[in-house]
């Protein structure tokens, strides 16, 4: 009864914070230079990196145990952080805000475009999170010299 309630206020809602669309730059830079500039822009707010995921790699190794033949990325990884004053900030809103600490960045390369490097992030719903997601457009901004 649960699992049907919730899958009719998800359908009734339209689950659209987690349909939206992400913010990306695409650049010209490699994928290394954009790395550095995204490593660059988060540390140099005081923020740290509490990790890096590799979901291209894992892509890529897993993809004939899957039955596939298509590469999704040249290169794809994900860098995640926080802001301690900002998360207690929109935290003392909402305590449920929660769910969306903590806060990250992906960068990625397409086979079909390997001379481009795209940077991005996921958006957020409407209200104290929006301050959450200016902060990650400056720091992707930043790492590819937008700003």
């Amino acid at each position: 009864m649960k699992a049907l309630l919730t899958a009719a206020i998800l359908a009734a809602t339209g689950a659209t914070a987690a349909a939206a669309d992400p913010v990306t730059y695409t650049t010209g830079q490699s994928f290394d230079d954009v790395i550095f500039g995204l490593e660059n822009a988060v540390t140099g707010r005081g923020l740290v990196i509490d990790s890096v995921s590799h979901p291209g790699e894992m892509l890529e190794r897993t993809r004939a145990d899957v039955g596939s033949d298509r590469t999704l990325f040249l290169k794809a990884d994900v860098y995640t952080f926080c802001s301690a004053a900002l998360s207690r900030k929109v935290m003392e809103v909402d305590p449920l805000n929660i769910r969306f600490c903590p806060y990250a960045i992906f960068v990625l390369q397409y086979p079909d475009t390997p001379d481009h490097t795209t940077i991005g992030y996921r958006t957020f719903p409407e209200g104290e999170m929006k301050e959450v997601e200016a902060l990650l457009d400056a720091i992707a901004r930043e790492a590819v010299g937008l700003d």
